[in-house]
């Protein structure tokens, strides 16, 4: 499954895979070691890049160690080569980043809502899918559609090269070699030959893009063939999402978010904090942007506000299969379209509340946003330029401070008054050292 930072705003299809975080999921155990400790290996051919080759070579080794036949690692390990097209794509932010409204109706559109809804009704598995794990059908639909236009777009990167390029690079070395070791089992079984291990430039393969770790915990066999083939199996790639999210904690009968109206003297400071009940919510006077009455199974349930555009836009309470849809991709921006979409699918209308205008923020502005509030003390992040869960947080603190709405919104007047204030309160020189903040 794909990976990608909350500001990494694409409409690829796929997601970034360092996202993915799959959460009470089994470990994946390699083959037992032999009983004697093999001897040194010969080095593998040359590459024409001497640090790959001693990394390569370093892997080999501990791939012997772990009991994996050097057969198996002659053919399939010998004449790698870095990609470098990887690497580019690894580097990092984007300059500019693109609006949340942007990306939502881009990827929320009528001509994709068309095709879901039409799924929705010509997919035979759906229903026994929806029977067996309790996930709905529409969720299930709308990761396919997000991860490869139902199945269309699943990638041709050689995903073994793909972990072994981004392993040598060493930004997670210990995860690309835990998923390059996870290409090698799946190879090993029979279950799949290495041309078939194929997709993104991240390693998430088949019509839903799971990682290889994951494949072998969690996929399975759909349409009953005896293989578990997530490339050419749509019924196999949908049944293996449904477990993924049961595995993650899908809760069957709860919302994953609702819109809701808010009063006009909310105190939006509370966003992305409080999980309230909707009824503890509505002492507040949050209602739903419906008019609708809560369930019985939403309205015992913990829910977050969530304000993706501000006090402008529309806001959500977020119940907790929303987390577990972040599971699968760990992106506000992808967990709201899966949603939505899903919702979409299954015959629900648009949004109430419009997305209001907005405008993409350069990097350069990001990391100076980021500068102001930890030199004001209200932030302790990395200086990265992603603006998620902790930069919004500790905007909503500055704006309260400073007699701004507390939405946590970082829009470009935002960016104006924090940039003068850095520019008046901090001298010149470096910044501040930054820490790594506390998860969300």
């Amino acid at each position: 499954m794909d990976r990608r930072a909350f500001l990494v705003l694409t409409l690829a299809g796929c997601a970034d895979p360092s996202n993915r975080v799959a959460v009470g999921l089994p470990g994946i155990a390699p083959p037992a070691p032999t009983p004697q400790q093999p001897a040194p290996v010969q080095p593998l051919p040359a590459s024409g890049d001497a640090t790959f080759d001693a990394w390569l070579n370093g892997f080999y080794q501990k791939m012997v160690t772990e009991g994996f036949p050097s057969t198996l690692l002659d053919r399939e390990l010998a004449g790698l080569t870095p990609e470098a097209s990887i690497l580019v794509s690894d580097k990092g932010q984007p300059e500019l980043s693109k609006p949340f409204s942007k990306y939502i109706i881009d990827t929320v559109s009528d001509a994709r809502i068309a095709i879901g809804r039409q799924m929705h009704v010509s997919q035979p598995i759906l229903p026994v899918i929806e029977s067996q794990y309790g996930v709905p059908r529409d969720l299930v639909l709308a990761v396919w559609a997000m991860e490869s236009a139902f199945g269309k777009v699943q990638g041709d990167h050689d995903v073994l090269r793909a972990f072994a390029t981004l392993a040598w690079q060493g930004r997670r070395r210990a995860w690309a070699e835990d998923e390059l070791r996870a290409c090698l089992r799946i190879i090993s079984s029979g279950e799949a030959p290495r041309e078939r291990l194929k997709g993104s430039w991240a390693g998430a393969m088949g019509q839903t893009q799971f990682l290889p770790s994951v494949y072998l915990s969690t996929a399975v066999d759909g349409d009953h063939d005896g293989k578990r083939d997530i490339w050419g199996s749509s019924d196999d790639a949908l049944a293996s999402t449904a477990n993924y999210m049961l595995k993650a904690g899908w809760a069957p009968g709860q919302s994953w978010a609702r819109e809701v109206t808010l009063p006009a003297s909310f105190d939006y400071s509370v966003a992305e904090g409080p999980k309230n009940t909707p009824i503890e919510w509505a002492t507040m006077g949050v209602t739903r942007a419906d008019g609708l009455p809560w369930s019985g199974a939403d309205a015992a349930v913990g829910a977050t506000l969530f304000l993706p555009t501000g006090a402008r836009g529309p806001a959500f309470l977020l119940f907790p299969n929303h987390f577990v849809i972040r599971k699968y991709n760990n992106a506000a921006t992808y967990a709201l379209a899966v949603g939505l979409l899903a919702d979409r699918f299954g015959g629900e209308g648009p949004l109430i509340k419009a997305w209001p205008p907005e405008t993409g923020l350069l990097l350069a502005d990001r990391l100076a946003s980021q500068r102001a509030l930890q030199a004001a003390g209200f932030y302790k992040g990395d200086i990265d330029g992603a603006f998620g869960t902790g930069g919004r947080a500790a905007l909503r603190l500055w704006q309260k401070a400073r007699g701004y709405t507390p939405d946590g919104y970082l829009s470009p007047e935002m960016v104006v008054a924090l940039k003068a204030e850095l520019a008046a309160g901090i001298p010149d020189g470096p910044a501040p050292a930054p820490v790594t903040p506390p998860q969300p």
